[in-house]
């Protein structure tokens, strides 16, 4: 099945500038929110140079703001005449050890990846089961798989929350026509990690979001991306002893 109409948030930069480029090439239409209206004009003029065939409606939506994402998937479904495809992807990585003074920034993260995430989850399954159809993407992180320390211990803890949802989602809907699939990203350049450097197994942005839109066009559970050396690490992760996880940031 083709999903024509797709909502994207956190659409401004990063994985989901990138993923809404590969579906502008391929034709589908596109709805893409974000707090930076002016990237999102931008992203939208050049979406239309690629293919001037395809509708894209752009909002402006703090994933925080809980009715405002209602309103706005609600409106981006009307102007694209449905929506066949939401992707969660607004998310951030602000923070540090918790008690070091960054409570508002580890909560800010918190709340960004998680919460707001349970709502665009709603948001986007209310429309889908009104029109007993759809796809349901919600873009986790290789760090669910393993409490990490530091700048990346809250966050990985919303991912794997968001990984859990997921999978309470998919037993929920089971033997409905809604999909819900988990893409774990491994590293893939983006605004999130621009400062990193020297970190093995990176791949560009372009590169990446080619890779995350094959495996969402695929509609599986869950989805490693790339899979290489990701997939192993998802077994490996879990049983490193904690003195090696503390080195990986």
């Amino acid at each position: 099945m083709t999903r024509k109409n797709i909502l994207i948030t956190g659409a401004s930069s990063g994985l989901g500038h990138g993923m809404a480029l590969e579906f502008g090439k391929m034709g589908r239409n596109l709805g893409l929110c974000a707090r930076r209206t002016d990237r999102l004009e931008a992203l939208r003029d050049e979406l239309r140079r690629i293919n001037p065939d395809i509708k894209v409606a752009v909002h402006e939506l703090d994933v925080n703001d809980t009715d405002r994402v209602f309103e706005v998937f609600r409106t981006i479904r009307d102007e694209l005449g449905g929506l066949d495809r939401v992707i969660v992807n607004a998310g951030m990585g602000k923070g540090a050890s918790l008690g070091t003074g960054y409570a508002r920034a580890n909560l800010q993260t918190a709340t960004t990846n998680f919460v707001a995430a349970i709502a665009q989850c709603e948001a986007a399954l209310e429309i889908f089961r009104e029109q007993n159809h759809g796809h349901l993407v919600t873009i986790s992180s290789m760090s669910a798989f393993r409490g990490l320390p530091r700048a990346q211990n809250v966050y990985s803890a919303t991912k794997a929350g968001l990984a859990a949802l997921s999978e309470g989602l998919r037993v929920d809907l089971l033997g409905t026509p809604i999909r819900v699939t988990t893409v774990y990203p491994g590293y893939i350049r983006s605004e999130i990690n621009e400062k990193v450097r020297n970190t093995p197994f990176m791949v560009d942005t372009e590169t990446g979001c080619k890779m995350l839109v094959r495996a969402i066009e695929r509609e599986p559970d869950e989805a490693i991306v790339p899979r290489w050396p990701w997939a192993a690490l998802r077994w490996l992760m879990p049983v490193l002893p904690r003195s090696a996880v503390n080195r990986m940031n």
